[in-house]
């Protein structure tokens, strides 16, 4: 009786970490966790793979960095294989929206696909901004599938922290 104990309190422990670890990879990726939906140009041929194959699926992780300094926010984000021109950027109130398609190119018309891993398809990505920028002074720039935009500040200097006393 007491081996069942211990074989049960061990599987609970290895539930409480996988537990754990998983909350802290959905943490870490909540803002990366981007949805793709069929755009004008997307097609997975029917009967491009066998039944090995694993569908392409509608979530992709689009993996960002955003860096502060005094005196503006950049903004890094990976998007590999695509072009600058399926690139569109916009600042709203209080986030970066990168929007896009990435679309799905044939290998040849001769075999199948074994593996479809890789989103296709219109996606919105939103970067919260921490701090207010100036929008029309923004620059991007896009190389190697890594888009890097650079938003000045509105106001340069430090972030608005203000510490409050606990009376």
């Amino acid at each position: 009786m007491q081996v069942i104990s211990e074989v049960k309190e061990g599987l609970g422990e290895i539930w409480q970490s996988v537990t754990e670890g998983w909350r802290h990879l959905r943490q870490q990726a909540a803002g990366a966790l981007t949805r793709f939906r069929p755009g004008e140009k997307y097609s997975v041929p029917s009967g491009a793979s066998d039944d090995l194959a694993l569908p392409s699926p509608g979530w992709a992780l689009l993996a960002g960095d955003v860096f502060e300094d005094d005196k503006k926010l950049s903004v890094r984000l990976e998007v590999p294989g695509m072009e600058k021109e399926d690139l569109d950027i916009e600042v709203g109130d209080d986030a970066l929206i990168v929007r896009g398609e990435k679309r799905f190119e044939q290998e040849s018309d001769a075999g199948r696909y074994r593996v479809l891993q890789c989103a296709y398809g219109r996606f919105d990505r939103v970067v919260p901004l921490p701090v207010p920028v100036l929008a029309d002074q923004a620059k991007a720039s896009y190389k190697n599938g890594v888009l890097k935009i650079d938003l000045p500040k509105a106001q340069p200097g430090r972030s608005n922290r203000v510490r409050i006393k606990i009376a």
